[in-house]
């Protein structure tokens, strides 16, 4: 008689087992080859960028306004090119990193102004006709004052404040070009007045954005007008 042969009993319980997963996040200690992740992260460049307009833009506006002799300009065009120029230039080229267009293309524009002011004054002026020499100042300033009215428009989804500093750029670039233009002290010295309160401006935007850095909260009104 033959013999039925059983087949072996299958059990559907997997072979190995899998480890349990726990869901609790693991920590990690900042020790010393392995900082927290915030240390890795880029900062925002936007309060140097600030800080290397405002000094600038003070140092030539008192001259403007006559408080400083006009002979101490080769130290505002140093201070200029290095600061306003170079410096504002990396900034404004280090917020398109963290991507911000807007103050990257405001802040490597306006760095970019006082380096090609700088060139122009200390080596360039002297090729244009001393009665022309007001025409070619404000060519310069008529050329970046339009870029500001350009850049006013786009500056309404920002705050009231980068706004009002913006207006106050643009009205600023047209009134000096004007005074130069026409050869106006009167008008020059009304640009220098408009151009101190303006870096008054870009001062209190580096300190109400570098605050906020340094204290994790708003410790400064700027007016924010982007929807959140």
């Amino acid at each position: 008689m033959a013999t039925i042969v059983q087949p072996p009993v299958q059990s559907w319980e997997p072979a190995v087992q899998p480890p349990a997963q726990s869901w609790e996040p693991a920590t990690v200690s900042p020790v010393a080859g392995n900082p927290p992740a915030a240390s890795q992260t880029w900062g925002n460049t936007a309060p140097l960028a600030l800080v290397a307009f405002a000094v600038t833009t003070l140092m030539l506006s008192l001259i403007n306004a006559g408080l400083f002799n006009a002979a101490t300009l080769p130290v505002v065009l140093g201070v200029g090119f290095a600061v306003g120029g170079v410096t504002q230039l990396i900034a404004g080229l280090l917020q398109f990193r963290i991507g911000d267009t807007f103050h990257g293309v405001l802040f490597s524009t306006f760095g970019a102004f006082w380096v090609a002011l700088y060139y122009y004054l200390q080596f360039y002026s002297k090729e244009v006709p001393a009665a022309q020499a007001g025409h070619a100042l404000a060519l310069m300033l008529i050329a970046f004052g339009v870029v500001a009215a350009v850049l006013l428009v786009a500056s309404f989804r920002t705050s009231l404040v980068t706004v009002l500093g913006i207006s106050l750029l643009t009205a600023t670039l047209f009134v000096l070009a004007a005074g130069n233009y026409s050869a106006s002290a009167t008008t020059v010295q009304a640009g220098g007045w408009m151009g101190i309160v303006l870096a008054g401006i870009a001062f209190y935007l580096a300190l109400a954005t570098v605050g906020q850095a340094s204290y994790g909260r708003e410790i400064l009104w700027v007016g924010h007008l982007a929807k959140k």
